[in-house]
């Protein structure tokens, strides 16, 4: 079987990173670790289709599928570009479509970028003894901890029964306290709800589960592009580091280094591709393909991270390098929406184990 990407497909993930090696650079990452704000580049991002790309024709979006936007994802790990793109342009869409909500008003909003959607689902997945969300259908009360995208308009909230609501960020009742993050190309937040009306859109716990885990095949797409970026970076430092007069990249250590970087990384892609592959054509595998992908992504992209660190020496633990920025969201995105010793028990459990 010849499982590799589209001519269309290469063309859109060249178009994402053309335009974020120019609007998104390692300056402009900088800055939003210090003002918290992307508006610019998501509206960039926005007219390049990004925001609607699994958005149907109808709403105004592309209408692509969510290997494209696995893609898309990689390229945004790449360039550890801030955005909303996992809640905004992929997890809330697919809760709109899937719940019934075909017509809802806020996918053309989406799909244009002008609205965003953050994510409280990570109670869903194991709430801490601090947190949980209690609904009836129509109330929520409770507080949601590391909300994904925590400056958005709107939230996608689930509670302890396993529905699904859309929460409007002005509701009455709801309390938003910013997080320290270790990842400074997100935002974070607690969410507390008290008495807060919300929309219920969906009481189907396969539909939930389903979200999350295309929630996690995301995220292990955006650890691939930033562990990728790692290795790259780690590879061109050591073409031009010289010691003895003799560059680094010569020295078997740092070779042995650096093939074992790829010969563990390389793998992953056909891992995401595949889990991604199979959120639209093979539903039934998504629960297991999507915790194994993820566990084992996380922890490679981990070991590529610390790896380039090392090969770069002291100047990898520096700000002026910026590696830093690309090992937090490796981090970030190993926690969120479970971390691989959860997730692995959860694919044991689909597997009858």
């Amino acid at each position: 079987m010849d499982f590799g990407l589209s001519e269309e497909q290469t063309l859109l993930q060249d178009s994402v990173n053309r335009f974020l090696e120019a609007e998104a650079p390692l300056t402009r990452v900088r800055e939003f670790a210090e003002q918290q704000t992307s508006d610019d580049v998501w509206e960039g991002l926005a007219s390049l289709g990004v925001a609607g790309l699994t958005i149907g024709e109808s709403a105004g979006g592309v209408g692509l599928t969510a290997f494209d936007a696995a893609l898309v994802s990689e390229s945004l790990g790449y360039h550890t570009t801030p955005s909303p793109y996992v809640g905004s342009a992929v997890i809330a869409p697919m809760a709109l479509t899937r719940s019934g909500h075909e017509e809802h008003p806020l996918l053309g909003d989406l799909a244009a970028g002008t609205a965003t959607v953050g994510l409280a689902l990570n109670e869903a997945v194991a709430a801490r003894a601090d947190a949980g969300i209690n609904g009836n259908g129509e109330i929520l009360n409770g507080k949601a901890l590391y909300v994904h995208d925590f400056g958005a308009a709107n939230y996608l909230v689930a509670d302890q029964d396993q529905r699904l609501y859309l929460v409007d960020a002005g509701a009455h009742g709801l309390a938003r306290q910013p997080l320290a993050n270790i990842d400074q190309t997100r935002v974070s937040g607690a969410l507390e709800f008290r008495d807060t009306p919300a929309t219920c859109l969906s009481d189907d716990a396969d539909l939930l589960a389903t979200l999350i885990d295309v929630g996690r095949v995301m995220l292990a797409a955006d650890s691939l592009g930033a562990a990728q970026c790692m290795l790259d970076q780690a590879v061109a430092y050591a073409k031009e580091r010289e010691q003895f007069n003799r560059p680094i990249a010569s020295f078997q250590a740092v070779k042995h280094m650096c093939a074992e970087m790829a010969a563990a990384l390389e793998p992953c892609r056909a891992m995401v591709w595949y889990a991604a592959h199979a959120i639209d054509a093979a539903p039934d595998e998504i629960r297991v393909t999507a915790c194994h992908t993820k566990a084992h992504t996380s922890e490679v992209a981990t070991f590529v991270a610390k790896t380039a660190t090392e090969v770069h020496g002291g100047m990898g633990f520096t700000d002026l390098v910026g590696l830093h920025y690309w090992f937090k969201r490796i981090g970030y995105n190993r926690q969120m929406l479970g971390a691989p010793e959860l997730i692995r028990e959860e694919a044991a459990l689909a597997q009858g184990l």
